[in-house]
């Protein structure tokens, strides 16, 4: 299950909220979603423009897509006390963070939250900057990503998106990074099964006299020729030629 918390706490009251949960040692999710919903609010003191947001903590592998650090995902939550015609409901945004990703460590942590913050300036501005169902990353968000602070660098399957804390920046939030370190205790298995297996070889093509190819299951073959409708010859598989011939 994810951990999920609202992020709405203001400046002055970090480092306090945070050693309050972490040192009750009642929770254990607790405090690692309030040191990450507190990181997202430095962010915001520095760059006003981000929006409040749900920090969700949870799988980032298991998918076929590989392991995901995080994301930003704007209105993907809602107040559950709105009015019947839905006119106060009050809409949200959504960062996640892949719980595999806080074996990284702290630095890292907060590169993830500064690149979703990117995603979310991005959003705000009404600026397209991924495209490929958002696994492209373009100059764009190389743009905003260097406005908070982090050095990304060109993948080829991912555009700008690899991310780097540059020492200013780690600077700029060394105390965010301590409450990182203090609250991040734990990190979740990746249940990527390792390598994927190799898919298995299809059938060998049949070709005929004429050069036409076709790709038959053996299964098929045995039950009797299959002949071409142009040249009248049988297709036979293509290693067989190759082995009678010289």
């Amino acid at each position: 299950m994810s951990a999920l918390a609202v992020q709405e706490i203001g400046p002055g009251h970090r480092t306090a909220e945070v050693d309050a949960v972490v040192s009750t040692g009642r929770a254990i999710s607790a405090p690692m979603v309030a040191a990450l919903e507190l990181a997202w609010s430095a962010i915001r003191d520095r760059h006003p423009e981000l929006p409040a947001v749900v920090v969700v903590l949870g799988a980032g592998s298991g998918d076929r897509g590989g392991l995901r650090l995080g994301h930003f995902a704007a209105m993907r939550w809602s107040t559950t006390d709105a009015s019947a015609d839905g006119a106060d409901v009050e809409q949200l945004a959504e960062v996640f963070v892949g719980g595999e990703g806080l074996a990284r460590g702290p630095v890292d942590v907060l590169g993830t939250l500064l690149h979703e913050a990117a995603h979310a300036l991005a959003h705000a501005r009404g600026i397209q900057d991924t495209s490929r169902q958002g696994r492209w990353h373009n100059a764009r968000f190389k743009a905003i990503a260097a406005e908070v602070g982090i050095a990304v660098e060109k993948d080829p399957k991912l555009g700008w998106s690899p991310t780097t804390v540059p020492d200013a920046t780690q600077a700029a939030y060394g105390e965010v990074i301590e409450q990182l370190r203090g609250a991040l205790r734990m990190r979740r298995a990746s249940e990527s099964g390792g390598p994927a297996k190799p898919k298995k070889p299809g059938p060998p093509p049949c070709v005929c006299g004429c050069g036409r190819r076709i790709r038959v299951a053996a299964s098929v073959r045995e039950l009797g020729p299959i002949v071409c409708g142009v040249c009248d010859q049988e297709f036979a598989p293509e290693q067989d030629e190759a082995e009678g011939g010289e």
